[in-house]
């Protein structure tokens, strides 16, 4: 699934996949990025806690929203029957940015997926709203969504699930909370299946802030880790057995700290 196109002259909004666990009171330095993004005092923020089981997940970062100046509604979708509420569809309408929380990735694929409030958030991006998402909500803005997978360094057969994701970027596909839980490998293994898009493992506190030419910013704490396959000569993952190591040759690899910059359509990485 790719991204909605712009109309001739307008810039798509900005995607801003989150690694997880960003700050929220102290030093909140990528929500208060993305609320500045959107238009500060005069932001208004949508959050989506689809993801998220827990009732309180939506109200706070409505809470954190509001605490930087801007205006912020949450609306809780919780099955696919609320995505073709025409309230629901309105609401969408008046936002400059659209926040997807952290939870199950599969949550979100099958509740919002293929509805119109999937179809209205790609063409909102593609119209200059900014959607951010954190966690489960950054693995789905990508064309093929990372659902599941094994953990540990090395890519192995069967070592990770793949879902159709938002498609806000054909660009990259998104690995979240990736040192931490030592996510290498799977997202090596889901570049192993076509390497066209470059990989993204984003750390906790971290974020990737991807603008409308496809240069991204690092912003946060930790490192985004890119993965780019352009010029992978073998991947032997059509015909490894099952869990077997596959073996990638050709890959480069960059980690890029805070304000360091990658280029998704030249595959140039620069420390400015």
């Amino acid at each position: 699934m790719s991204p909605a196109t712009p109309a001739q002259g307008q810039n798509r909004g900005f995607v801003v996949p989150i690694g997880g666990a960003e700050a929220k009171r102290k030093d909140p330095v990528i929500l208060e990025r993305f609320v500045d993004l959107c238009g500060g005092d005069d932001a208004r923020i949508l959050v989506i806690p689809t993801a998220s089981l827990l009732d309180e997940t939506g109200p706070l970062y409505q809470e954190l929203f509001e605490g930087m100046g801007a205006r912020a509604m949450c609306i809780p979708i919780e099955q696919r029957d609320d995505c073709y509420q025409d309230k629901i569809l309105d609401t969408l309408e008046r936002a400059s940015g659209i926040f997807i929380t952290g939870g199950n990735q599969l949550r979100l694929s099958t509740i919002l997926g293929g509805t119109p409030v999937a179809r209205a958030i790609r063409r909102l991006n593609s119209e200059g709203v900014h959607m951010a998402g954190t966690s489960a909500g950054a693995a789905i803005v990508s064309e093929h969504m990372i659902a599941g997978g094994r953990g540990g360094p090395s890519p192995r057969e069967s070592g990770v699930v793949l879902a159709p994701g938002l498609g806000l970027t054909n660009r990259a596909i998104i690995d979240q909370h990736f040192n931490k839980r030592g996510r290498l490998g799977r997202l090596l293994a889901a570049l192993s299946f076509n390497p066209f898009a470059c990989g993204l493992g984003i750390d906790e506190n971290t974020a990737a802030f991807i603008a409308p030419d496809g240069v991204l910013e690092v912003v946060g704490h930790g490192t985004v880790t890119v993965v780019d396959p352009a010029d992978l000569r073998h991947s032997s993952m059509s015909y490894v057995r099952k869990a077997e190591a596959v073996s990638l040759i050709g890959l480069k690899l960059h980690v890029l700290a805070h304000g360091s910059h990658f280029n998704l359509e030249t595959r140039e990485a620069s420390l400015k």
